[in-house]
């Protein structure tokens, strides 16, 4: 297993522009750091659930299952565009003064498992991804697969998190522009409802 090989692959995968690192973004941007290193925290729980699912095989049963992979799907496609239309009826609110207190960090949290865990697109990734730093002659596959989910989602963390720290410090001026602060608003809602529909189109190609 090439482990070196593996982390330098998923480093330049997770800081490709993508849903997770824009969710990191526009989180850090709109919050603050903290928040968006929480959120972060969240997204990399979520990976917990895809690695176990992979490792233990039952990532078959999602693949093999059309009923069970659009019942996934469109259950993540709601859950973003219901998160699009909250951004968009608060747009107006005071981002400073307000989202950083009255946005829990517990909320943030639970909003980046869900978000991960409703994307079916991760696991796709998963699949399609792991079995090829994973050598098939070696009896524990699992175990293989499992250290790789463990891999993937320390880097995904510590390459958040640097994200979340540099994305503060450069708005960090422009937040307090009540103009900049609502387009951020409306950005956080267009990404969440793009990604969700996008969701709705995701097919498993057989």
């Amino acid at each position: 297993m090439n482990i070196i090989g593996f982390l330098s692959a998923s480093i330049l995968l997770t800081l490709m522009p993508g849903p997770d690192i824009l969710f990191v973004i526009t989180q850090s941007i709109l919050r603050g750091k903290k928040a968006g290193i929480i959120f972060a925290t969240g997204l990399c729980t979520g990976l917990i659930v895809h690695t176990a699912t992979v490792s233990l095989g039952l990532s078959l049963l999602l693949y093999q299952s059309p009923i069970a992979f659009i019942i996934l799907k469109f259950m993540g496609a709601a859950y973003l565009i219901y998160l699009s239309v909250q951004s968009f009826l608060h747009r107006n609110s005071d981002t400073l003064a307000m989202s950083r207190h009255q946005q829990a960090e517990q909320k943030l949290y639970k909003k980046g498992i869900l978000m991960n865990i409703l994307n079916p697109k991760v696991l796709l990734f998963f699949i399609a991804f792991f079995p090829q730093f994973v050598n098939p002659t070696k009896t524990n596959v699992s175990g293989e697969l499992l250290l790789l989910g463990v891999l993937f989602m320390l880097q995904a963390w510590f390459v958040f998190s640097f994200v979340a720290i540099l994305s503060d410090r450069l708005s960090r001026r422009l937040m307090q522009q009540k103009h900049f602060s609502l387009a951020m608003h409306y950005i956080e809602s267009l990404v969440y409802l793009t990604i969700g529909i996008s969701l709705i189109f995701v097919g498993i190609s057989y």
